[in-house]
């Protein structure tokens, strides 16, 4: 399989089924973790899918916000709990609108209920999206969903590690 240049500094990279770069980094405040959503915004494009990954707390939220500031939102950013998804417009630097689609997936009653919801038209690729507790619909994300697992090893500390690149099946 060829190596593309991948978007995020890499610590390491293998050949396992797929091809993953990680980055990992810690937080120790909300704003730390919304500064590094908005930096993370920079290297996004449309058809990005955004899996969060990470237990009640975590700062999945939180860092969503920081990626919605740094795709230009001017909307309030909250977790879309009861409705499933948020959409939200944004600009990308050169200006050009970008949709986001900020999914929920804690009250999720089952992978059918998202597809009922129109989840393959949401992936059409011309928006951004953004998926909390996304190991609940594991079976639906794109393979080459970017994947970020977020723990609190500490009340005030979020250890994030993202995954990018191709997985297997």
């Amino acid at each position: 399989m060829p190596h593309s240049t991948p978007r995020f500094p890499i610590l390491f990279e293998t050949d396992f089924e797929m091809t993953v770069a990680v980055l990992q980094f810690p937080t120790s405040s909300p704003d730390e973790t919304r500064a590094w959503g908005r930096n993370f915004a920079s290297q996004l494009k449309p058809g990005d899918c955004i899996a969060l990954i990470g237990e009640l707390g975590s700062g999945k939220t939180c860092f969503t916000q920081g990626i919605c500031e740094g795709l230009r939102v001017t909307d309030r950013v909250n977790s879309p709990t009861f409705i499933l998804v948020n959409e939200y417009t944004g600009d990308q630097r050169d200006a050009r609108a970008i949709k986001i689609y900020h999914f929920d997936l804690y009250r999720l009653g089952g992978e059918e209920e998202l597809v009922d919801l129109g989840w393959d038209d949401y992936l059409d690729g011309d928006a951004v999206c953004l998926v909390e507790w996304a190991d609940r619909a594991a079976g639906l994300l794109p393979k080459d969903a970017i994947e970020i697992r977020i723990d609190a090893p500490q009340e005030d500390v979020r250890s994030f590690t993202i995954y990018c690149g191709e997985r297997g099946q």
